[in-house]
Formats: structure tokens, sequence, C-alpha cells
């Protein structure tokens, strides 16, 4: 099974909301951004939707 996240349906805090949008401008993939983040990948590609960002494919 894949990575286990402590942090499951917590709301975005101010500071991971500026990051998620930093690392989507320097081009970082989804899983790299969700690592970064402790969330999942799912999690990380619903806020950059809701958020409008364009964020690279997964590698």
């Amino acid at each position: 099974m894949g990575e286990h996240f402590e942090r499951h349906k917590q709301a975005w805090t101010t500071e991971e909301v500026q990051k998620l949008h930093t690392l989507a401008k320097k081009g970082m993939p989804i899983r790299a951004i969700a690592k970064a983040l402790t969330r999942s990948e799912e999690s990380v590609k619903a806020r950059a939707k809701a958020d409008k960002l364009g964020i690279t494919a997964l590698r």
C-alpha cells in the first residue's frame, strides 16, 4: 500500500497554499509537491485545481 498521511482531511494552511503555488510555478511534479507538503497526490491535485494552478504530470 502507498504512504500513510496523518493529515487526512485537514484544512490547508496559508503557508501550505503559498508553498504549493511556489512549487507549482517552479514546475515541480505532483508527486514531489505532495511529498514536500506531506499531503497525498489527490489532495494536491484537488487544491491545485481549485486554485487554477497548472501542475506537471506525475514522474
